[in-house]
């Protein structure tokens, strides 16, 4: 498969987001995979991901996508993925 855009840092090499992927597409992948580097990163620490200073950048990227505001609760779930699929209950 070709690619158009790859990254080679902090340990990513090889990484890259397909050429054909919409925007949309490429920050749902982009999302997923930093999610999944902040939850080894916490795991790896000892503690649990939470959202302690994500909250206001998430309900700024529902506000950007999707046209409305939303207060992220603190008991959401703490994976980008999860969350961005429960932003109609936020």
């Amino acid at each position: 498969m070709a690619t158009s855009r790859s990254e080679t840092t902090g340990g990513l090499e090889g990484l890259s987001i397909p050429a054909d992927a919409d925007p949309e597409e490429a920050a749902a992948i982009a999302a997923a995979i930093g999610s999944h580097i902040r939850t080894l990163e916490a795991t790896a620490e000892g503690g649990e991901a939470t959202w302690e200073g994500e909250r206001w950048t998430f309900a700024g990227r529902v506000d950007a996508m999707q046209n409305r505001q939303v207060r992220v609760p603190t008991g959401a779930p703490t994976d980008a993925w999860s969350a961005a699929g429960r932003t109609d209950r936020f």
